[in-house]
């Protein structure tokens, strides 16, 4: 029975790898210096947000005898997300008595972000999916360029990873787009 505490858990190295994936993407650095994301710790949490909320997603859109291990998977990404940010709050100096308190707060804005995403993505156009990206990564005033070139790169990556299998999506393989390949869709203006 007390060695059940000992054990380690098989899908560690695929949680691991996975969250540290969705890190990466998150800190690359053509978001902050090209699409406009503020480079602080609030656009950076937004932006592990955005690229977690995608592999969400994507895991919980699994369907068949993948979807009960992908949906697992899926709060398990989110659990140490969730001991990430617990980590970089007692970090940053919060106390042990404000960090539950902050941590309710984050664990709100990641679901309301997850159904806003979703929401949005799940609409033709980006209209929606710009607003929500305007609203919560880039903040009031962006410019409509970064906050539509932002959308393109949420757009091409949820289609990226629709197109991904569970396999690759649960070791880490994760397919997002290069984002200094994606450009601001050119409106067309009316004859």
């Amino acid at each position: 029975m007390i060695f059940r505490l000992f054990r380690r858990d098989p899908q560690a190295a695929s949680i691991t790898a996975l969250y540290g994936a969705i890190v990466a993407q998150a800190r690359h650095p053509g978001f902050y210096l090209d699409f406009g994301v503020p480079d602080t710790p609030e656009g950076r949490f937004d932006m592990i947000v955005l690229h977690l909320a995608l592999v969400c997603r994507r895991l919980c859109r699994a369907e068949g005898p993948d979807q009960g291990p992908a949906r697992t998977l899926s709060q398990a990404v989110f659990d140490m997300f969730c001991r990430d940010m617990d980590h970089n709050l007692r970090e940053m100096g919060v106390g042990d008595l404000g960090v539950p308190k902050k941590m309710q707060k984050l664990g709100e804005a990641f679901y309301g972000r997850l159904d806003a995403y979703d929401r949005a993505l799940a609409v033709a156009g980006e209209a929606e999916l710009a607003a929500a990206l305007g609203r919560n990564v880039l903040g009031e005033g962006a410019p409509v360029a970064a906050v539509r070139r932002l959308a393109a790169y949420v757009r091409t990556a949820a289609d990226d990873l629709a197109a991904s299998s569970i396999a690759d999506v649960g070791g880490g393989k994760l397919g997002f787009p290069d984002p200094a390949t994606i450009a601001a869709p050119v409106r067309e203006v009316p004859a």
